[in-house]
């Protein structure tokens, strides 16, 4: 039984014939090897940017409909209300404490 041995003529890159029919030179195919590398990559940073556009635009939609609610229902008087009912006066507005993360 014989070791398997490479053979030492054999190139170490694939080498393939230059696309101009005058010339004989080989050149490597290094070109073609970047292709297949770069692809996946676009398409998962294409797949990424467009959740995250989508993502965003969804919450800037949900952000406005929620402050256009809020605008109709702030008026003085339900301000007058609030301010009774949660004793903002000597306990302090709820909405400006370190517990409300929500609003920052």
């Amino acid at each position: 039984m014989t070791a398997y041995r490479p053979n030492p003529f054999r190139p170490t890159m694939p080498l393939r014939v230059s696309s101009q029919p005058h010339t004989l030179l080989k050149t490597p195919a290094i070109r073609s090897a970047l292709l297949p590398r770069a692809v996946p990559g676009l398409v998962v940073f294409g797949a990424v940017y467009t959740v995250v556009s989508y993502v965003r635009s969804q919450l800037r939609n949900e952000s406005n409909t929620l402050n256009r609610v809020f605008s109709q229902q702030n008026t003085p008087s339900v301000m007058e209300k609030r301010k009774e009912r949660y004793l903002i006066e000597t306990e302090g507005d709820p909405r400006k404490t370190i517990y409300n993360v929500l609003n920052w």
